[in-house]
């Protein structure tokens, strides 16, 4: 006998840039949703292929990636308690890169594949093996072995034999994938926000998956970000209690728990409530080379915001603003820099889907299913629906006064 068909209620995956409800009728026949109609507020769901996932659907992939986000976050833990200076090295681009960041990935990959046996495996990621191949490399690479197998000993679950250097760069180098707009790609930053994890302040493991160039769900583990909302006025939270993991599927909002698994909480379904750009406060990168903070100021100030920015690393930002700890995200990266899929698709869906909206500065919603960069025009905003308007209209302003005065 068939399914009967039944009204379900789910977010249209192809609108980024709008995470307002529509109804739909849908037919589950051999495994496969079918649209039979649709009453949309807000926005028109036109085609099955915008179609649109049941909020039952990737449980299984969620489970695993909070798994695989949360070991992570134990074995980054542990690095940045104790760093030592040997731990510390220089990629190609001269950016820091840590024994975390290649255990991250790692560790990461091993656990997808463990958990997901019978999907095929496609991971896009920041790092690969190859400086770890080189014989300066050979006692990074056993230190980041022992890292992997300790974290996955304690972890308890698994039984395997001790994993070797091979395994290891294996892992590593899954991470080789292009991503792209066909099948589905696990999109990984293993620690975003390097230099922050080296000075001892905010990252964030970041994990999403794309499912025909949509981000489908995504998991941000945010060791030091407090589990207390953080103030414009400061950077921390007075709370004792650290270790944030927020995570979302498309269709089923945003949640947020402690990193040890307890207090879990729904997300607010509106991000900020703010109406008025004059009470919002507004986050931004803590690094000036990876945003332009002037340009950021002179569109605080054409909005009339008075509270300062919140500067803090990584994709931490998402998850605080997506619990309402701040209205407005603010990223312009310097010409020339084109951004990574990986710094923004988890983020980008906790956010989206606890209600807020994220484009580039013109308005576009994010395209994930371009390959590794996102093509986005001049930067990246993120608020909630009701700022968005005159967000986009001072953006603009700014952009064109830069423009004119070069």
């Amino acid at each position: 006998m068939g399914t009967p068909t039944r009204l379900l209620r789910a977010r249209a995956i192809t609108l980024g840039s709008d995470s307002r409800w529509c109804e739909q009728k849908i037919s589950k026949k051999a495994n496969n949703l079918c649209v039979l109609s649709t009453r949309g507020r807000g926005f028109s769901c036109s085609s099955p292929l915008t179609v649109i996932v049941s909020s039952m659907t990737y449980e299984k992939e969620l489970a695993a990636a909070k798994k695989a986000a949360t070991l992570a976050a134990r074995l980054c833990q542990k690095v940045q308690k104790a760093l030592l200076q040997s731990d510390v090295h220089s990629k190609s681009d001269k950016s820091p890169v840590t024994v975390a960041d290649y255990g991250s990935q790692a560790l990461v990959s091993f656990i997808l594949e463990r958990e997901l046996p019978s999907e095929p495996f496609s991971l896009v990621a920041e790092e690969d093996s190859g400086d770890l191949r080189k014989d300066s490399g050979h006692d990074t690479l056993k230190r980041i072995t022992e890292l992997v197998n300790d974290t996955l000993a304690s972890e308890g679950s698994y039984s395997f034999s001790t994993l070797t250097t091979d395994d290891v760069l294996g892992a590593i180098d899954n991470g080789k994938s292009e991503g792209g707009s066909v099948g589905r790609h696990w999109v990984l930053d293993p620690i975003d926000g390097t230099k922050g994890f080296v000075r001892g302040d905010q990252y964030a493991i970041a994990l999403a998956l794309l499912h025909e160039g949509k981000v489908v769900l995504g998991v941000l583990a945010c060791p030091n970000l407090p589990l207390a909302s953080i103030g414009s006025n400061q950077q921390h939270s007075s709370s004792h209690e650290v270790g944030c993991l927020f995570f979302a599927k498309v269709g089923d909002g945003a949640y947020m728990q402690a990193l040890d698994g307890s207090t879990q909480t729904r997300v607010s379904v509106h991000v900020s409530a703010i109406d008025n750009p004059e009470e919002a406060s507004f986050f931004e990168s803590f690094e000036a080379a990876h945003s332009s903070h002037d340009l950021s100021s002179s569109i605080a100030e054409k909005l009339g915001v008075k509270a300062p920015p919140v500067r803090i690393d990584s994709q931490a930002k998402y998850g605080a603003l997506s619990r309402g700890d701040g209205a407005i995200y603010l990223r312009f990266p310097h010409k020339g820099y084109r951004e990574k899929i990986w710094d923004h698709a988890a983020g980008c869906i906790v956010v989206t889907e606890a209600g807020g909206i994220a484009t580039d500065a013109a308005g576009n919603p994010l395209d994930f299913s371009k390959g590794k960069f996102l093509d986005v025009v001049s930067g990246i905003i993120v608020t909630n629906q009701k700022l968005m308007p005159s967000l986009l209209r001072v953006v603009k302003e700014a952009l064109n006064e830069k423009a004119s005065s070069l």
